[in-house]
């Protein structure tokens, strides 16, 4: 492997996932016995600067002193990333916004012993991004200033390097990748960059260590077999969500994400409450199937008013779109953009969660495994189980586990 030796050099504004897809393509290299390694500036800034950065005018272009500090903390982290190269390293991962062309210039002349190649991080979706930001702002970083005022900061921030900001076209070897959905925009590859192939496949490839899949607890809806709604749990299914909190209370879970109904949001507050810290977010993307004009209607109801409806759903499940509502086909968009949401806001947590409902769980589950589409509508989500998953390049887990 002498000659397998190559820098990666991540690019993009702020809260683009420069940080993420850096820690996990690390991860990926080190599993193939690829020696790797990441460099990160902001992480370098944190700890040599005895004096709070957090401010935006630190990252103004016209800031001569914060353009000085940064510029020296980019030389600090070239020459550590050519120090092990040069001693028995393969791949060195600069992490930081690299967001001028003289500072890619600056790297590309001092890093000339090995091939470099540019990754750039891309994506313009405002609710992600605003998501983004918040957890960032909740860092030690930003500690001393309200969420509204950090929020406020971190914008600045973003504005600064803007100012500064070209994409690396002009460079030999670069990917411009959607960091949200996982999907190479365009690339140049000039020269031989080593371990382009397996890089470039796994900047295109879900990864997840462990996704916990639940349905939320029974509802009084359930009990009387009525689709859609937006039902309270019953003393049953807030006996289910406590059951689960008590069961997940020692696997460290900072995020659970879940739909706008309240039967989710019910389920996911006593697991979050067993958590010493986390987040509950409400997706939109995960709400259950809009049953449309037969929304909080039994099936028998449907069978006995609307017998066309109930006789066309049935003979293709998959396909079958309510009247004024939608079906398992048109879900499936928002469900993926769902999933690419929780990807990327999950940063580099170990755990996820996402509480959902039967329809939304089997096109969830139906997106990691393969199932013909005629067998989606089957997959079977209990209440009293959860699915959990694993996924990378080289390996997937699937299993059904109970939980009481």
């Amino acid at each position: 492997m002498k000659n397998k030796k190559l820098y990666i050099v991540m690019v993009g504004l702020p809260a683009r996932g420069k940080s993420t897809i850096a820690a996990k393509l690390k991860e990926c290299l080190v599993k193939d016995s690829i020696k790797a390694r990441i460099f990160n500036n902001g992480e370098l800034r944190r700890k040599t600067i005895p004096t709070n950065t957090s401010f935006a005018e630190f990252f103004d272009p016209r800031n001569k002193e914060g353009m000085s500090i940064r510029e020296n903390i980019a030389l600090i982290n070239i020459k550590k990333a050519q120090r092990f190269i040069n001693n028995g390293g393969y791949v060195a991962i600069l992490d930081a916004t690299n967001a001028s062309l003289k500072r890619r210039k600056l790297i590309s002349r001092k890093l000339n012993d090995h091939p470099i190649l540019f990754i750039e991080c891309i994506n313009d979706n405002d609710e992600i991004l605003r998501s983004s930001i918040m957890t960032k702002v909740s860092t030690q970083e930003f500690i001393h200033l309200s969420k509204e005022e950090a929020y406020n900061a971190f914008n600045d921030r973003i504005s600064y390097y803007q100012q500064i900001y070209t994409s690396p076209e002009k460079e030999k070897n670069y990917i411009k990748l959607d960091s949200l959905n996982n999907c190479i925009i365009k690339e140049n590859i000039e020269n031989s960059v080593p371990y382009y192939g397996q890089i470039r496949d796994f900047l295109v490839t879900d990864t997840l260590k462990n996704l916990y899949i639940i349905r939320h607890g029974e509802t009084f809806f359930n009990l009387e077999n009525r689709i859609g709604g937006d039902s309270d749990l019953t003393e049953k299914g807030l006996l289910q969500a406590r059951s689960l909190a008590n069961y997940f209370k020692r696997i460290r879970i900072p995020l659970i994400f879940t739909s706008t109904k309240k039967r989710a949001v019910q389920t996911a507050k006593p697991i979050m409450e067993r958590q010493e810290k986390g987040t509950i977010i409400s997706l939109p993307e995960f709400d259950e199937i809009d049953s449309g004009v037969c929304e909080c209607m039994t099936y028998k109801e449907i069978k006995e008013r609307m017998p066309n409806v109930y006789k066309q759903r049935k003979m293709d499940k998959y396909n079958y779109i309510y009247p004024d509502g939608e079906g398992y086909i048109t879900m499936k968009k928002r469900i993926d953009q769902g999933l690419k949401k929780v990807l990327f806001l999950s940063q580099n947590a170990t755990n996820i969660m996402i509480i959902g409902h039967q329809g939304v769980n089997r096109m969830i589950l139906s997106h990691f495994l393969f199932r013909r589409e005629e067998d989606v509508p089957y997959i079977y989500i209990p209440q009293d189980k959860y699915y959990y998953i694993s996924s990378s390049q080289n390996r997937k887990v699937f299993q059904l586990k109970k939980y009481q």
